[in-house]
């Protein structure tokens, strides 16, 4: 008989291997961040991202920056990809890019 693996609360797979890396937080996600980096310790950059909105609950400008955000993750635009399969590499590193004006 086979068993059905369920997915975690953050909508990672148990079998997804949580690494540890670096956000990066350019522009107004920095000055609202209050920080330039931080670590984060996920599996997907969905998992990181619910980190941050965890850890940073006290910064709702933060929060609300970050829904107008692009993501870098090791050098490699996002897009329009489900967060919850965007994995992350041990070492790897997440850019959080606001909109820049001029383009």
């Amino acid at each position: 008989m086979g068993t059905t693996a369920a997915a975690s609360p953050r909508g990672v797979a148990p079998e997804a291997v949580r690494v540890t890396g670096t956000i990066r937080y350019w522009a107004a996600a920095k000055a609202e961040a209050g920080t330039a980096e931080e670590p984060y310790e996920a599996a997907t950059l969905a998992e990181a991202l619910a980190a941050v909105h965890e850890r940073h609950a006290d910064r709702p400008r933060l929060l609300q920056v970050l829904g107008h955000c692009s993501f870098l993750v090791d050098g490699e635009q996002v897009g329009t990809r489900d967060r919850a399969g965007v994995l992350l590499t041990e070492g790897g590193t997440v850019e959080v890019l606001p909109p820049f004006a001029g383009g």
